[in-house]
C-alpha cells in the first residue's frame, strides 16, 4: 500500500513538473505581458471606459441633422476595448542583486484576437455567440513604461448578425465574456502573448 501511494505522489509530481515546464516554454522571451487593465466603451461614447461593457445593438442617434429628438436615427455603433499592458522579467534574480530588463525586452504588439462565451456553455459561434475574430493594433511597452493600446471589442457586423440581430426586438439582454488576447515580440523576436476577459451584456437597452 505505501508503495502504491509513492507510485501516486511520484505521479502527481511528474504532472506538475510538465505542467510548469509547458508554462515556461510557452515563449522564449525573458520577459512576459501583463494586462493591468482591460476596458471598454460603447461606441456612441467612445471616450468613457468602464470595467465592463454594456454593448447597444442599436442607438436612436438625435444629432446631427436631419436626426432629431422627434425623428431619431437607428444607427448601428461598434464597440471599442482598451488595454493597458506592461512587463515583467520572468527571472527577478537575486533580492540583493534584482535583474533589470534592457530596451532588448521592450515588446511590440501588432495583433489580437477576441473570442466570445457564456457562462451556461452554448458558445456555437453564430448562433450562440458573434463570431471571433482577428485585428490589428500596434503599440511598443517599454520596459519600465505602460502601454495603453485601444482596439476594436464588437464589430458593427457582429450586431447585424445572429445572434445579436435578434436581439433588436425579443428583450432579451444576452450576457458573454470576451477572451482577448494580444500578441506581438520583444525587440530580439521572440513571442509574446497574454489573455484577458471581460463581460459584455448585450441588448437593446434604452438610449440616453
Amino acid at each position: 500500500m505505501r508503495h502504491l501511494t509513492k507510485l501516486i505522489a511520484l505521479a502527481a509530481l511528474t504532472v506538475a513538473a510538465a505542467s510548469c515546464g509547458t508554462a515556461a516554454r510557452d515563449s522564449q522571451s525573458p520577459v512576459y505581458v501583463v494586462i493591468n487593465a482591460l476596458l471598454a466603451a460603447q461606441g456612441n461614447k467612445p471616450a468613457t471606459f468602464f470595467g465592463s461593457l454594456t454593448s447597444d445593438v442599436i442607438t436612436n442617434v438625435t444629432t446631427p441633422a436631419p436626426c432629431t429628438a422627434v425623428v431619431p436615427c437607428p444607427t448601428v455603433f461598434n464597440d471599442l476595448g482598451q488595454a493597458v499592458l506592461s512587463l515583467a522579467l520572468k527571472n527577478i534574480g537575486a533580492a540583493g542583486s534584482p535583474n533589470a530588463p534592457t530596451l532588448n525586452n521592450a515588446v511590440t504588439i501588432t495583433r489580437y484576437h477576441v473570442q466570445y462565451r457564456r457562462a451556461d456553455g452554448r458558445n456555437t459561434q453564430g448562433v450562440d455567440v458573434p463570431f471571433a475574430f482577428d485585428g490589428a493594433a500596434t503599440g511598443t511597452i517599454l520596459p519600465a513604461g505602460t502601454l495603453t493600446l485601444s482596439f476594436e471589442l464588437v464589430r458593427i457586423t457582429a450586431k447585424k448578425e445572429t445572434p445579436l440581430v435578434q436581439l433588436l426586438n425579443n428583450g432579451v439582454v444576452m450576457t458573454t465574456i470576451a477572451d482577448v488576447t494580444f500578441y506581438g515580440k520583444d525587440q530580439v523576436g521572440n513571442e509574446v502573448s497574454v489573455t484577458g476577459s471581460i463581460q459584455i451584456d448585450f441588448g437593446n437597452f434604452g438610449d440616453t
